[in-house]
């Protein structure tokens, strides 16, 4: 109850005494760094079983407008009376968010169930009434810290929605998300999306920068139990340790998945009429292989689906990433995307063989996530079996990541030469030093460009005086063929590389 001392005075009942009311899971008792696992293990021995989505209709049948207009009391925060460096906002269910969710607050190995209580929650005139009073659950909660100045307490975490959460760095708008786990993303015979089916929030420790989520995940082929730690600052870091206990075969599965959304930049505004530049949260797929190689792939909105698959062994890191950052970019006064952070993922401990996969969905509007990213392991991971896997999170800029030379800053494309139309395509790609090169110590530069088909030709590469990088363009004469696969190499006369640039042309 000392806990959870501001949600008990708003409903003036204490959770222990609503904890048998509707929790299945996150119940009041002992609670210990095995809990989770031990109910994912014993989950995944049954069949699964959807949680109740049932709600009263008046939730049910609620717009998004009226859903927008339930919002916490941020008074009643949790741990807002404790002097914490953490405070935790609940989220109400109803229209798109049907799925209960249940929490736990932890504190000196005892877990105590936080119920779902009308009077923690503020209805504005469009909310119809009367709001139900049992334990129906929350849909989600969302974690405040003092990122941005030591005396407000910003949103820096949110939970809410199958197994979706997402966070930012310091200064920064939420973009992108992350899942816990993707299943048969772009498969025909659907994707499946886990969902969290429980949360247990461990009370935070006054003077520290931590706080600890655990989370029950559950969907039809899998159970599983995660571990969150994380840590708000100018980079915003995350450490995930998860387990899984498949009821089904996983050879279909993607570890790590990042959610974005990009609808066109100065590389791909064919047939876009719009007033700005780009609009993308992302703009591109940056990887760097377990024998340190770096990638960049720059982002599409393709007329088809399409799934790229970049095959390594124990990668040291990938991630969907928002290198534009200037305002001019996108010139959205409301959006901010240039304030979008990046998600950097890297892998604790040896992730073995397989692919870091892209998928990129055709989308014709800015409100539509389209693009995945994710570790597709090369052999499945067997039902019956327990298998644990560990990453940690950069939520900020562009990753911190050794061994940087010159960083792909921009791709852009069109018809080559003048006059009428031409299949003939143009490529202009800039690059940009790490700050601390020497960019005299590297000597001259050369470009090899390599196309899987058609025919690359006038590679040209030399310094950018308006940016102080390099420009490397070149045409590509696709002939009749409807995709390309292209990728540029940039070396210096000193031994260093640059990053690679690779990409996919499609007609």
């Amino acid at each position: 109850m000392k806990a959870v001392g501001a949600v008990v005075a708003a409903t003036g009942v204490a959770p222990a005494a609503l904890a048998d009311t509707q929790a299945h899971f996150a119940l009041s008792g002992p609670f210990t760094r095995s809990t989770v696992a031990d109910l994912a293990r014993a989950l995944a021995k049954k069949a699964y079983e959807a949680p109740d989505a049932s709600m009263p209709q008046i939730l049910d049948n609620l717009s998004y407008d009226q859903y927008r207009d339930i919002r916490f009391k941020p008074e009643l925060s949790v741990w807002a009376d404790k002097g914490l460096p953490y405070q935790m906002q609940l989220f109400h269910r109803g229209s798109y968010f049907r799925e209960p969710v249940e929490i736990a607050i932890v504190e000196n190995g005892q877990a105590t169930h936080l119920a779902y209580n009308p009077n923690l929650f503020s209805y504005g005139p469009l909310v119809p009434q009367p709001i139900p009073t049992d334990d129906i659950g929350f849909s989600g909660f969302r974690l405040h810290a003092p990122i941005n100045r030591p005396d407000y307490f910003d949103e820096v975490m949110v939970f809410q929605g199958a197994s979706y959460f997402r966070s930012l760095g310091k200064g920064q708008v939420y973009g992108l998300s992350a899942r816990g786990l993707a299943l048969k993303t772009a498969d025909a015979e659907g994707e499946e999306f886990p969902i969290f089916r429980a949360f247990w929030v461990e009370t935070p420790v006054a003077g520290s920068d931590t706080c600890v989520v655990n989370a029950l995940l559950d969907s039809p082929s899998t159970a599983g139990a995660y571990r969150f730690t994380v840590r708000p600052g100018e980079t915003t870091q995350i450490d995930v340790e998860a387990q899984l206990f498949p009821r089904a075969d996983l050879d279909k599965v993607g570890l790590a998945p990042g959610t974005s959304m990009f609808y066109f930049s100065s590389n791909g505004r064919t047939e876009i009429d719009d007033f700005r530049p780009e609009v993308h949260d992302s703009d591109g797929l940056l990887m760097m292989t377990g024998h340190g190689d770096r990638l960049w792939r720059p982002l599409a909105n393709p007329k088809e689906l399409q799934v790229s698959a970049f095959q390594d062994r124990s990668p040291r890191g990938f991630g969907l990433i928002q290198r534009s950052r200037n305002f001019t970019s996108f010139e959205d006064l409301e959006a901010g995307y240039e304030k979008r952070p990046s998600l950097w993922i890297e892998p604790v401990g040896d992730w073995g063989a397989g692919a870091v996969t892209l998928v990129e969905i055709p989308t014709v509007s800015e409100i539509h996530d389209n693009i995945v990213a994710y570790w597709a392991p090369k052999d499945k991971i067997p039902a019956g079996s327990e298998f644990f896997f560990a990453y940690r999170m950069s939520w900020g800029g562009d990753p911190a990541i050794a061994d940087g030379i010159a960083y792909v800053a921009a791709t852009r494309s069109g018809r080559a030469g003048v006059g009428g139309p031409s299949p003939v395509r143009l490529f202009v790609v800039d690059y940009m030093f790490y700050e601390g090169v020497d960019r005299a110590k590297l000597g001259a530069p050369k470009a090899t460009v390599q196309s899987s088909k058609g025919t690359v030709s006038n590679v040209v590469i030399g310094d950018n005086p308006q940016t102080g990088g390099l420009r490397l363009s070149f045409e590509l004469d696709p002939g009749n063929e409807n995709l390309i696969e292209i990728n540029a190499a940039l070396a210096f006369a000193a031994g260093e590389n640059a990053e690679t640039w690779v990409f996919r042309w499609t007609a």
